[in-house]
């Protein structure tokens, strides 16, 4: 199972959820790496459901083994690409065309919701026909406060951006436009006093 329990923390942070099967004449399911799980439990719950759902599946490793799985559960549309960016256009189209009563279902990783469910509200489609579950890594999408860079799958605190060079704390406040935490160098005060870097979590 690659499901995680995020600790208690401020409030601009995501909360997660589970997915559960909901009545519509269509579903739009975006999913990463292990968030193929959750969609492969929905198709269990609903075998109805994936007939009208169109997969949006991004695996982030060759030889990925739940792709044929979402596959074998016949879905009226699946696309599998090799990152989020390459997916970015086929999600802004799917939601253009969409009618009244989508509902969008997230899995994955953070960083993989956090961006889909900002194209989702950006195209309309309101929080409460949105649904999103983690699953797998817990590496962060961060936005550094300082150059506004972006490095993706953050996994250490502290950790170093990755267009500026700075040296730069984990903190849990989100911001829900950019789809990232926000990072904030660690050793402003006291350049090169820096603690060595943390697993998150650990």
């Amino acid at each position: 199972m690659s499901k995680f329990q995020f600790p208690k923390s401020i409030t601009s942070r995501p909360v997660y959820g589970t997915l559960a099967p909901r009545p519509g004449k269509a579903h739009l399911m975006i999913a990463d790496a292990e968030g193929a799980e959750a969609l492969l439990e929905l198709a269990e719950r609903d075998t109805d459901l994936m007939a009208k759902s169109h997969i949006i599946y991004i695996p982030k490793e060759t030889g990925d083994t739940y792709v044929e799985k979402l596959r074998a559960v016949g879905p009226a549309q699946l696309y599998v690409g090799p990152s989020f960016e390459a997916a970015t256009q086929r999600i802004r189209h799917v939601l253009g065309e969409a009618h009244m009563g989508l509902q969008v279902y997230l899995s994955g990783t953070e960083g993989l919701m956090g961006q889909a469910m900002n194209e989702a509200t950006t195209a309309g489609i309101p929080h409460t026909a949105i649904q999103t579950e983690h699953r797998g890594s817990v590496a962060r999408r961060m936005q550094c406060v300082h150059c506004k860079g972006i490095t993706e799958d953050v996994m250490t605190d502290p950790f170093v951006c990755s267009h500026c060079g700075l040296n730069l704390f984990v903190r849990d406040h989100y911001s829900r436009r950019l789809a990232a935490f926000q990072g904030v160098c660690i050793d402003a005060e006291d350049p090169g006093n820096v603690p060595d870097p943390v697993e998150l979590y650990k």
